[in-house]
């Protein structure tokens, strides 16, 4: 089986337009959390979301592509475009052995709304010939493999919330088996408007809390749902001797990858946690003798009453006794639930985290939960020696992913 490591990482987020300054500030705990600025919310009871700020998307993108392409879209090519960048990959693989495993949520709603008004306001005969190019949930990988000229494996993911684990892990199963040398994989979101608010409100997902330091709180008691959050993230993940041999900068390793099914619910997780935690326990078991107090856990952390009881039952499930030893937070509290873009932004935190040793916190922590008693880091970043490090994402229809990283020395 080959090695496979890391070697570009790209990040457009609430607190950061690239991965380095989305890192820093995780680190900081700095709250990308604001009132929404897309639309009116004055009649809404849910205001607060974590927006991209302040991006010049055209520095990556021309005109050409923004017009053809739904804002999901283009956040996972502006993403995509830092990680292939960062790794230096393009002029170092050969394209048919170069493949892109990418995912969304929900996929292009942008373009669902503005064309179906359009429908109903104008008729058929006016609806764009981009409509559905632009739709379709399978563009971002699309495009982003025209953009880098990957020509090998591809594969657009569709997991719920935790498309963008479920994208790298089977980036990196495609890479153990000899699929391919290198991948361009993660996830991005762009559901930030009236409809998507809207319905996710109607799921009772969202919190409706009334200041952006109190509505997305994970594991505190006080706790009513997640926050929407948009952006993307991309990693390059590359077999170890190809890596090697080019000289690239590898960042960690990707040692293990579990992914398993509740069979349960439609939007409710089991509340037994069986099958988070064997996804947990999958990624986790080719890694040997393990310290628990030496690994750090990215948790899913919605902050929905339900989800992280569950995930706290998970890694108790999983690892006993030594879940207390665990060190655990949610950068969720500071970009909100990016959706099909979290799960790749969040493995950004984990391997930062294990190659730094810094534990970014979970922010806006208060009141305890006599149900969730594990180490969330509340409020300050901890520096801890990690030999290993987790992220954990659980999507709507039961979808459970979890993936393993550890420090290249």
């Amino acid at each position: 089986m080959n090695r496979v490591v890391v070697t570009g990482m790209g990040a457009l987020t609430p607190i950061g337009n690239n991965a380095k300054v989305f890192w820093e500030n995780a680190v900081k705990g700095v709250n990308g959390i604001d009132v929404i600025t897309k639309f009116d919310v004055s009649d809404s009871k849910y205001k607060f979301a974590g927006e991209v700020k302040d991006v010049d998307l055209s520095a990556v993108l021309d005109k050409g592509q923004i017009r053809k392409m739904d804002l999901f879209s283009q956040y996972a090519v502006f993403a995509a475009d830092e990680a292939v960048k960062d790794s230096g990959i393009t002029d170092n693989v050969d394209p048919f052995r170069f493949g892109v495993y990418f995912g969304t949520g929900v996929g292009g709603f942008e373009t669902f709304i503005e064309e179906h008004a359009t429908f109903l306001e104008r008729g058929a005969r006016r609806l764009s010939s981009m409509f559905i190019p632009k739709m379709i949930p399978n563009m971002a990988a699309g495009n982003i493999a025209i953009t880098f000229k990957a020509k090998g494996v591809n594969m657009a993911v569709s997991t719920a919330c935790a498309t963008g684990s479920t994208a790298i892990g089977e980036a990196y199963r495609a890479i153990k088996h000899g699929y391919a040398d290198a991948i361009i994989c993660g996830g991005a979101e762009a559901a930030i408007n009236p409809f998507t608010i809207a319905g996710f409100g109607q799921c009772k997902a969202l919190s409706a809390a009334e200041t952006k330091d109190t509505v997305s709180i994970p594991f505190d008691k006080r706790r009513q749902g997640f926050v929407m959050g948009e952006g993307a993230g991309a990693l390059i993940l590359e077999e170890y001797e190809h890596a090697k041999a080019r000289g690239a900068k590898i960042y960690a390793e990707v040692v293990g990858y579990g992914s398993t099914c509740d069979a349960h619910h439609i939007t409710a997780p089991d509340p037994e946690a069986v099958c988070t935690a064997n996804a947990v326990k999958e990624a986790v078991k080719e890694l040997g003798s393990i310290d628990p107090s030496k690994i750090y856990i990215n948790a899913h952390g919605t902050g929905t009453p339900l989800n992280d009881v569950t995930e706290t039952k998970t890694f108790k499930n999983a690892f006993g006794e030594d879940a207390y030893k665990l060190h655990i937070s949610s950068t969720k509290s500071m970009t909100g639930h990016m959706l099909g873009a979290a799960g790749a932004v969040e493995a950004i935190a984990a391997i930062n985290a294990v190659r730094t040793g810094i534990i970014p916190p979970t922010i806006n922590y208060v009141e305890k939960d006599e149900e969730c008693d594990l180490d969330y880091t509340p409020n300050k970043a901890a520096e801890v020696p990690l030999e290993f490090s987790l992220s954990t994402n659980l999507g709507f229809g039961g979808h459970n992913a979890c993936l393993a990283f550890k420090a290249v020395k």
